[in-house]
């Protein structure tokens, strides 16, 4: 396995953000299979959640090209800063090879610009 970038700069830089064009959601679940539309799984204490691809959905993912060491210090903050700064909420999923970030869908095509803009895409 190749370690991920580690250097906020070069993050930054080469953020590569692309737009899904399905809908997700997240929701509580007590179901213990699966399907393919399950995008991420979450246990916590107060149960199970999944983001999933929803038709009815009200999120947008954007995925970060820039393959990210787990350990890089930095980039998340700079991301939900960008994002806040035009009033976006952001939910950050770290994957082990890149970050994903669920914005509001009827936000999505500003929050990419925002993203373009922050790497210099």
């Amino acid at each position: 396995m190749t370690e991920g970038q580690r250097d906020l700069g070069k993050l930054l830089a080469d953020l590569q953000p692309e737009l899904s064009p399905d809908r997700y959601a997240f929701v509580a679940t007590d179901n213990s299979t699966f399907d393919d539309g399950v995008f991420a799984l979450v246990r916590e204490d107060e149960g199970v959640a999944v983001i999933r691809v929803d038709p009815a959905g009200e999120w947008a993912r954007i995925s970060l090209g820039v393959h990210s060491s787990l350990d890089a210090v930095g980039m998340t903050a700079a991301l939900s800063r960008a994002l806040a700064e035009a009033g976006i909420s952001a939910n950050v999923v770290a994957g082990l090879h890149h970050d994903h970030i669920f914005v509001p869908r009827d936000r999505r095509e500003l929050a990419l610009k925002v993203l373009q803009d922050l790497g210099g895409s």
